[in-house]
């Protein structure tokens, strides 16, 4: 698996969500297969292939975000480039066109999410802006 690149909040928000994920909905997911077995016979409960099915799913991205969490990398402020648009950095992009700014903050790939205003690196723009000093013009197609 390729190097994953945090925040802190980011790497934060992953152990969180390791967290409920290995007990509340584990939890949750073995109360469900522990009610489908009193209804009988497993062979033809459908409630019962159902939560062993979301029980393997649930398993399979509790291991998947374990390795992304392993294979982190955290970006601290300390981190960042003061003069140069880097992964940790916040921007102010103006789209020319739309006559708007709007504020972003660069972050890695498993942490990005457009509508919270947090550009993936490998994102058309990311890939775009980051080594770009303050003040330049950056002309981006999408």
């Amino acid at each position: 698996m390729k190097e994953v690149i945090l925040t802190p909040e980011g790497y934060k928000k992953l152990q969180e969500e390791i967290e409920y994920l290995s007990n509340d909905k584990r939890r949750e997911v073995a109360d469900r297969i522990r009610i489908a077995r009193e209804f009988g016979d497993i062979a033809e409960n459908a409630e019962y292939d159902d939560a062993k099915n979301e029980q393997a799913l649930l398993e399979h991205r509790i291991a998947m975000l374990e390795e992304r969490l392993r294979d982190a990398k955290v970006i601290n402020k300390k981190d960042v480039a003061k003069d140069v648009v880097s992964v940790g950095s916040k921007v102010k992009l103006r789209d020319v066109t739309a006559k708007q700014t709007v504020e972003y903050h660069i972050v890695g790939s498993a942490e990005a999410n457009p509508a919270k205003n947090k550009l993936s690196n490998e994102s058309p723009v990311g890939k775009a802006i980051i080594g770009h000093k303050k003040g330049e013009t950056v002309e981006v197609t999408a």
